[in-house]
């Protein structure tokens, strides 16, 4: 993707994160690195779910947009606010209903939140905001096939990459007279009409100015997809509690929603973003890996005999009075005999149970060690008093 964004996109004044090189037009520096900053599975969420990634959509959107106009940091955090408040919005009024329909939600809602973010960091009042939206929702896109396939899932990272790109495109397009439907989300075929089933324009607008959306903002402490985040703690707490090993277990079984069921219950994944995808294979996968690493998510676990084994040894059954649609009840049954069972009802990064600041500081070190234990300080403490920087931190996120 960083080749493709290089060869159509050179000449501007925007970076690509973790490469040095040639700088970017906008459009082609977000689609870059939305691609990328998806690759981990590690991106943010809201909770309630709600098939939004703010992180993913937000933050290549609004890096790109500032290096291109050379907007300050408060601009970006303004932003990147807008942006989050409209896209759980639209999330929330689908009743995250578009995956039932085969759509992969993010990249649907992720064009939505850009396309406000960039309107911000470019000065587009509120008509030509409007207009920018009208214009992104002919460019939602994302297919869950990636699910069934025997190859190609790397294409989910595309998803929120074309929703970083299309935000730039919108805004700027719109910033020029290009117009897009009023009634792109509650009107007929707009977003709430096609991509979902039921969706309440109420939603919308509701509490708007007064309940803050961002708020809601979850991070995963895993690699891995956010219906695995509870289950794979709670595996992990079983055995720092009791003291087995993945070795130890005879089988275990999961109460969980139905679609972890019907969407992630891939049992034999072909490349690692199936992988990652897959609620089984990231249980066993934590019964011999640590998972707060994410290094371990590599390739190497797809040929694991130990984890295939135990993956093949996870059960699902459908889950009864679940607090969320992230909630599940593990039970463990270990060949000494032994039954061990935990409600895996939320996780650490939800709201309620934010990580600490050690705790955050300790996932970014570990995201970022490639750069080595200088920069990545450097980098977080830039990050972290973005309010006050007069530019966005660019040479400290590129190489």
């Amino acid at each position: 993707m960083a080749e493709y964004a290089v060869r159509y996109g050179t000449g501007g004044p925007c970076g690509l994160f973790g490469r040095s090189g040639p700088r970017l037009q906008a459009p082609m520096a977000a689609l870059a690195n939305g691609t990328s900053v998806h690759a981990f599975e590690q991106d943010s969420l809201r909770f309630p779910g709600a098939g939004v990634h703010p992180g993913a959509a937000l933050v290549p959107t609004i890096a790109a947009a500032c290096q291109d106009t050379g907007a300050d940091g408060a601009t970006a955090l303004r932003a990147f606010v807008a942006g989050c408040e409209v896209l759980f919005r639209i999330g929330s009024a689908s009743h995250h209903s578009s995956e039932k329909l085969g759509f992969h939600a993010p990249g649907l809602t992720g064009v939505y939140g850009a396309a406000v973010a960039a309107s911000v960091v470019y000065g587009l009042d509120a008509v030509a905001m409007a207009q920018a939206m009208g214009v992104a929702g002919s460019m939602s896109s994302g297919l869950l096939a990636f699910t069934r396939s025997k190859e190609g899932a790397m294409v989910k990272r595309l998803h929120m990459g074309r929703a970083c790109e299309a935000g730039i495109m919108a805004a700027r397009l719109a910033q020029g007279g290009f117009t897009g439907p009023e009634t792109v989300l509650e009107g007929r075929f707009g977003y709430l009409d096609v991509f979902c089933r039921d969706g309440d324009p109420v939603l919308l607008t509701q509490g708007l100015g007064d309940v803050w959306e961002t708020r809601r903002i979850c991070l995963k402490r895993y690699a891995c997809h956010v219906t695995a985040q509870a289950p794979v703690q709670g595996i992990r707490e079983l055995m720092a509690q009791h003291g087995f090993t993945g070795s130890d277990v005879l089988y275990l079984e999961l109460a969980c929603t139905d679609k972890v069921i019907s969407h992630h219950d891939i049992r034999d994944p072909q490349d690692l973003m199936q992988a990652q995808y897959s609620v089984p294979f990231c249980l066993a996968m934590a019964l011999h890996r640590d998972p707060l690493d994410p290094a371990v998510f590599n390739d190497s676990v797809l040929t694991d005999t130990g984890i295939k084994a135990a993956c093949a040894a996870v059960r699902l059954v459908t889950g009864e009075n679940l607090p969320t649609s992230w909630s599940a009840r593990l039970r463990v049954v270990l060949k000494d005999g032994r039954e061990l069972r935990r409600d895996a009802f939320a996780f650490k990064g939800m709201p309620g149970d934010e990580m600490t600041p050690q705790e955050e500081r300790m996932r970014f070190e570990h995201l970022c060690a490639a750069l080595g234990p200088q920069r990545v300080a450097a980098l977080y403490d830039s990050l972290y008093r973005l309010e006050s920087e007069q530019a966005f931190p660019d040479s400290a996120l590129m190489a």
